[in-house]
């Protein structure tokens, strides 16, 4: 009898062994088969039962985290989320993130392992972490002011540090707050549809996503191209261009907007932006040589982020002469986003070197502890030194004496290019607008900033003013704030 006693009793204990493994198991191994259903509904509920950390620029947050008391505990808060919007993006209950709110959502949600002493313990206790912050590379005024600056118009601006890469502006309007696709009630869902119908796409990154014929912007690509390859030996030296210019192999004429382009010094083609002379300096450099100079640029590209994708800009590889000769004028199938256009300034600001642009200078735990900082970008040597001085001597006389005189600053070296790029069905399109610069300081060693400003609805004027009388002040306003010393 003591023996089936002793039998039962280390049966019952071997039974209650294997149910409390069984408990043990199912608390802490996640089941393949409950985690991917989505009638499951607990990674959601712990997902949004804290507070999401915060973007930071210049210091202090752009985002915050309300208390809503729901099961679905906090919702995101956006301050000044249109002006933002660009850099951030949302994150929704919903319709989950985008931008920065994607790119860098394990550290904002807690879920990163590099937040927590004890990794493994919160994957075994399946547990989150607070939620880290993201500190931008953005400068609160130049950001405030190249929002301004486009005000009511359809637009973009991107600002980089010529030196370091760090992005200290960017902007896209019209914009959105971001605020109303936070929560889960029925107000999310209609402000999803408004926006994705809206024609004026507010919810689209026109600085990083959208490209655009960069128009009478690229010849600075064009210049550095026929500098490099000796086909320009001196700035001032007529270069035997016909005014019209027939492109090759057809009987189109290309026509200028200014006089005085006929066998015009790549000096005064520059300065007043002649579209017969760049279209031939394309044509004589060759598309293998032009190429690999958009290339180095940073043209074609398919890899950068900053975190987030950024949409490649392009040039076409495979061109006959006379569709080379419009690339080389920023026209047929190239396209540029805002900031590869920024990119283009900077590497002439930076002495014919560039570091690709950043946006996130670290991420830090909830009490500030640095977990991660941006790695060191390297430099990309994208023209001769001596190129580079050459084009700057052009860039700044654009901007004295030429079309990009409403660029101009006080106490402050400034150059840019302006550009008017056609597009549309036989060019019926109003044209864009653009302006790239870059400033620096009086008595500063090297430029600051560079700008790039496209603006879409600019006026129905086709002369290369359009760029400067359009687009060239917006750009003076950011270069002028960041020289100032930005801050708030």
């Amino acid at each position: 009898m003591t023996r089936c006693i002793r039998h039962a009793t280390v049966f019952c204990a071997l039974l209650l062994t294997a149910l409390l493994v069984n408990a043990a198991r199912i608390q802490v191994v996640p089941p393949a088969g409950h985690d991917g259903n989505p009638a499951d509904r607990r990674p959601t509920i712990a997902r949004y039962g804290q507070p999401r950390g915060d973007i930071l620029v210049g210091g202090s947050p752009v985002t915050g985290s309300l208390d809503t008391g729901e099961q679905l505990r906090y919702e995101r808060t956006y301050a000044d989320g249109p002006l933002y919007a660009p850099v951030t993006g949302f994150a929704s209950q919903r319709y989950g993130q985008t931008l920065l709110e994607r790119a860098e959502d394990p550290v904002l949600s807690g879920a990163d392992p590099m937040l927590s002493a004890f990794p493994l313990w919160n994957d075994l206790a399946r547990a989150r972490s607070d939620g880290g912050h993201v500190v931008t590379t953005l400068d609160a005024a130049a950001q405030r002011a190249a929002y301004r600056g486009l005000g009511a118009r359809t637009g973009a601006v991107a600002a980089v540090e010529p030196a370091t890469g760090r992005i200290l502006a960017m902007v896209s309007t019209p914009s959105y707050d971001p605020g109303v696709l936070s929560g889960n009630d029925a107000s999310v869902t209609r402000s999803w549809a408004q926006l994705n119908e809206d024609p004026d796409k507010p919810m689209l990154n026109r600085a990083a996503h959208q490209t655009y014929p960069p128009g009478s912007t690229f010849k600075v690509v064009t210049a550095a191209a026929a500098l490099d390859a000796g086909v320009i030996k001196d700035l001032d030296a007529p270069t035997r261009s016909p005014a019209p210019y027939t492109l090759p192999g057809t009987t189109t004429s290309l026509t200028n907007e200014s006089d005085g382009c006929v066998n015009a010094s790549l000096r005064r083609a520059f300065t007043w932006s002649c579209n017969t002379v760049f279209a031939k300096l394309g044509v004589d450099v060759g598309a293998g040589d032009l190429a690999a100079t958009a290339r180095a640029f940073g043209f074609n590209d398919t890899r950068l982020r900053v975190p987030f994708p950024v949409a490649p800009s392009t040039f076409d590889t495979t061109v006959d002469q006379a569709q080379l000769a419009l690339s080389a004028i920023g026209q047929y199938n190239t396209r540029a986003t805002p900031l590869q256009m920024a990119t283009v300034a900077a590497a002439v600001a930076g002495g014919g070197q560039v570091r690709a642009p950043y946006l996130v200078e670290r991420t830090v735990t909830a009490n500030g502890t640095t977990i991660r900082t941006a790695a060191p970008r390297p430099t990309r040597q994208v023209m001769k030194p001596a190129t580079a001085t050459r084009l700057r001597t052009l860039m700044r006389d654009v901007v004295a004496k030429g079309t990009g005189r409403n660029a101009a600053l006080p106490h402050a070296t400034v150059g840019g290019k302006t550009g008017t790029a056609q597009h549309g069905i036989g060019n019926t399109g109003t044209p864009y607008a653009w302006f790239i610069s870059w400033a620096q300081p009086e008595g500063a060693l090297e430029p600051k900033v560079a700008v790039a400003v496209v603006v879409e609805d600019a006026s129905a004027r086709r002369g290369e003013i359009s760029g400067g009388g359009v687009a060239a002040p917006i750009a003076r306003s950011v270069m002028e704030v960041v020289l100032r010393g930005g801050g708030g």
